[in-house]
């Protein structure tokens, strides 16, 4: 082979290795130096974009219209019926008891026995004689009489609570309210107030008549109940108590009545049930 070809072979296969070394050595330091580069790169996340949900008002609570269902003239030919609608109903009733009613019969005795025992009655003062059976005036023109027939009752029947019902009258004695509504028993309301009777009377009466019948229908009471409290026509603001008479449900249609009465107010979520001593203010 020709000498300078030779040399020149030898030559290029220097260049050619040299080059590749060089290649090969830049890749690798290229290679190094991304992986270095990127393993030190720091990335900086977006903050999480929280998402709040629009604030919600809770819509205010109605306050809820207190209804006290009151029984008068007991115990009587009805007191059974109206105790065993209460009692399946399972609402609190007030009771305002005539003492000579207790000690009638041995029924009427044992019926009012039957009521202390259960907890959903509640006991309370109408007089021993309802104003010597039903002689209104001379009852009212009498201070001294009337609180000796007061405490007759609540002696005989052992109440220790003095709230009473005057008989015939719809008359208020509380620390919030005084409403006599015939002037000739003031001051025999004034003088039970004084010895320490709390006198309460009604806003609404579910009456009857002659033939002791009832003059409304449920449906009637309902809407009576229903705009007294629209028109704040109670003695104290969402607070009503209703007047009815034992006697009136020994009649099978006027106690189906009131069972749909007593019913359809627990379906109002507005309205609840209590006795009688938890309405505000009675006593100072």
């Amino acid at each position: 082979m020709d000498p300078d070809r030779e040399a020149g072979q030898a030559a290029s296969q220097i260049l050619k290795n040299t080059f590749i070394t060089v290649v090969f050595t830049a890749c690798n330091y290229y290679k190094t130096e991304t992986t270095a580069t990127v393993a030190n790169i720091q990335f900086t996340l977006p903050d999480s974009t929280v998402v709040s949900k629009p604030e919600t008002t809770a819509l205010p609570k109605k306050k809820k219209k207190t209804i006290y269902l009151t029984f008068d003239d007991g115990p009587n030919k009805g007191t059974k019926k109206m105790m065993h609608i209460v009692e399946e109903e399972q609402v609190p009733v007030t009771l305002f008891i005539v003492g000579q009613h207790v000690y009638g019969s041995n029924e009427q005795t044992a019926t009012f026995d039957s009521l202390v025992a259960s907890k959903y009655f509640e006991i309370a003062n109408h007089s021993y004689t309802h104003a010597f059976k039903n002689k209104f005036a001379k009852f009212y023109t009498v201070p001294d009489s009337a609180l000796k027939d007061f405490i007759r009752c609540a002696d005989s029947l052992h109440l220790t609570a003095n709230i009473i019902r005057t008989p015939g009258r719809n008359i208020w004695r509380t620390a919030s309210v005084t409403s006599t509504d015939i002037n000739t028993s003031k001051a025999t309301a004034d003088s039970l107030y004084k010895n320490g009777f709390t006198e309460v009377g009604w806003d609404l009466e579910w009456h009857y008549d002659d033939t002791l019948k009832l003059k409304n229908t449920c449906a009637e009471m309902l809407l009576r109940v229903d705009s007294m409290f629209a028109n704040n026509k109670t003695k104290t603001l969402n607070h009503l108590v209703l007047l009815a008479h034992d006697q009136v449900y020994a009649d099978a249609a006027d106690s189906a009545q009131l069972h749909q009465f007593i019913i359809r107010l627990k379906q109002k979520d507005e309205y609840n049930f209590e006795t009688v001593s938890k309405y505000p203010q009675l006593k100072n």
